[in-house]
């Protein structure tokens, strides 16, 4: 692990002039600009909004829109860089057969991409938060822990699947589209509460209703998307208990992706 992070701060630099070569292309003929990577979460968080208008999501004290648009952001965050990282070996096949240097650097410039639309997003937030009269507390100090835990996760998808990707192109089509179905599986739309309420509180899938909710938190979305909203707009600690479960999964995927795409690295200039 020493050794990982020596050899990503050795190439600091490149991941720095990838990320913003990343930045300038996408952006500089945008007439918004990097305005658009703020776009998606608050269309989202519109629309959220409107059909909550019809179902009558609980959002307890806090207005809906800010709390959907909390969610949206680690949601976002997480989907765009996984994707983005999936793809990110085979976008840049040209580099890759010209010179070798440490392939995890694509995915994690991907990341880093995503990491800069993110903070553009937290300005946004932070005037929702004005607007609401809403002062974060001192458990807001926990956003830096939840934003790495959530990178954690979204590298490891990435490192398995570009290394799938190099291979069998479908992987890059299939995982938006599985990413958008797990976001009704997410408490993006509606709150984690409300689905501890139902099974824990309520038992409504009866003697089923703890394993369920087990099942759930197993997605690291659940408890991080809980977690951000928590520190930030409700000024709570994290719930480790809804955390644990998909930090366990995290721990447990990530070296094993990892090592996948450090095994299949050594054929990607051959087969790309």
């Amino acid at each position: 692990m020493i050794k990982v992070v020596k050899n990503l701060y050795e190439y600091r630099e490149l991941i720095a002039a990838l990320a913003w070569k990343n930045i300038v292309i996408r952006y500089k003929q945008a007439y918004l600009g990097i305005l658009w990577a703020v776009l998606k979460p608050i269309m989202l968080m519109l629309i959220f909004t409107l059909v909550r208008g019809f179902v009558g999501i609980d959002s307890g004290d806090i207005p809906y829109p800010i709390l959907t648009f909390a969610a949206l952001l680690p949601w976002v965050f997480f989907q765009e860089s996984a994707s983005e990282g999936v793809s990110s070996v085979t976008s840049n096949a040209a580099l890759i057969k010209k010179i070798y240097f440490p392939r995890e650097v694509f995915p994690i410039t991907a990341m880093v991409t995503k990491t800069v639309e993110l903070l553009i997003s937290f300005f946004i937030l932070a005037g929702m938060m004005i607007y609401y009269k809403m002062v974060p507390t001192v458990y807001a100090l926990w956003v830096p822990a939840i934003i790495l835990y959530t990178m954690l996760v979204a590298l490891g998808i990435s490192f398995f699947g570009a290394a799938i990707n190099v291979y069998y192109r479908d992987m890059s089509q299939a995982l938006p589209v599985a990413l958008s179905l797990l976001m009704y599986g997410s408490p993006v739309m509606y709150p984690l509460s409300l689905v501890h309420k139902k099974l824990i509180e309520e038992q409504a899938a009866g003697g089923w209703s703890n394993d369920l909710y087990t099942l759930y938190t197993l997605n690291p979305l659940a408890g991080i998307i809980d977690s951000f909203q928590r520190v930030l707009l409700k000024g709570l600690p994290p719930d480790f208990n809804a955390l644990y479960p998909g930090a366990i999964l995290t721990l447990v995927i990530l070296p094993f992706s990892y090592l996948f795409f450090k095994r299949a690295e050594n054929w990607f200039a051959d087969v790309i």
